[in-house]
C-alpha cells in the first residue's frame, strides 16, 4: 500500500486535473507515479516538463532509458526500474541491453559512456574525475549531451526518491531489483 496516496484523476481539479490530462495525452495513460506527483500540481508540472523535454533531447529515448535503468538500479527504485525497462523495450532496446544497463554497461560505446558518466555523476554529486569526462568525450558525447546526461540523472534521482518515499504501486511489469547483483 502506498505511503502517499495517488490522486484520483476523476476527482482532480484545477492545475492537477490539467497536468493529469497532459500526462495522459503524452503517455497514453496515467502511470501511478504521476498520480502520486499530482498531490503537488507544481511537482506534476515539473515532472511532465522534464519528461517531455528530455524525451526530445539529443541523447534520445534509447540512451535516456538506459540511464534511467542504471540510476534506478543504483537507487533501489523498483518502480522506475520496472517502468524504464518496459519503456526501453518500447523504444526498441534489446532485452540484453536493458539488463546490461542495470549493471552499468552497454555494448554500444556511446550508450556505455553515457551510463558510466551518469553513474559517476550520481555517486559523486557531479564531481567526476577528469578521466571520466575525457572518456565520455572520447566515446562521442558532446558537451551538450554531457549536460543532458546531468539532467537525466537529476530527473531520475527525483523520480526514484519520490517512488521510494511514496512506495508507489508498480503498474508496469515488475522487474526485481535483486536479480542484478
Amino acid at each position: 500500500m502506498p505511503r502517499i496516496q495517488p490522486v484520483d484523476p476523476t476527482a482532480a481539479t484545477g492545475a492537477a486535473a490539467e497536468q493529469l490530462a497532459a500526462t495522459r495525452k503524452a503517455f497514453g495513460a496515467t502511470p501511478n507515479m504521476f498520480l502520486t506527483a499530482a498531490q503537488s500540481p507544481a511537482t506534476l508540472t515539473a515532472l511532465n516538463s522534464l519528461f517531455g523535454t528530455l524525451g526530445k533531447g539529443l541523447l534520445g529515448g534509447k540512451i535516456g532509458e538506459r540511464i534511467a535503468i542504471a540510476v534506478a538500479q543504483q537507487n533501489g527504485c523498483k518502480y522506475c526500474l520496472s517502468a524504464h525497462t518496459a519503456i526501453g523495450g518500447m523504444h526498441g532496446v534489446a532485452a540484453a541491453e536493458l539488463d546490461a544497463a542495470r549493471h552499468g554497461a552497454s555494448a554500444d560505446p556511446k550508450a556505455s559512456a553515457a551510463i558510466a558518466l551518469a553513474l559517476a555523476i550520481l555517486h559523486t554529486s557531479g564531481r567526476v574525475d577528469d578521466a571520466v569526462l575525457a572518456a565520455a568525450r572520447l566515446a562521442g558525447l558532446s558537451d551538450s549531451e554531457i549536460v543532458e546526461t546531468v539532467a537525466h540523472v537529476a530527473l531520475n534521482v527525483f523520480t526514484n526518491s519520490l517512488n521510494n518515499l511514496a512506495d508507489t504501486d508498480v503498474d508496469f511489469p515488475l522487474v526485481s531489483l535483486a536479480t542484478a547483483a
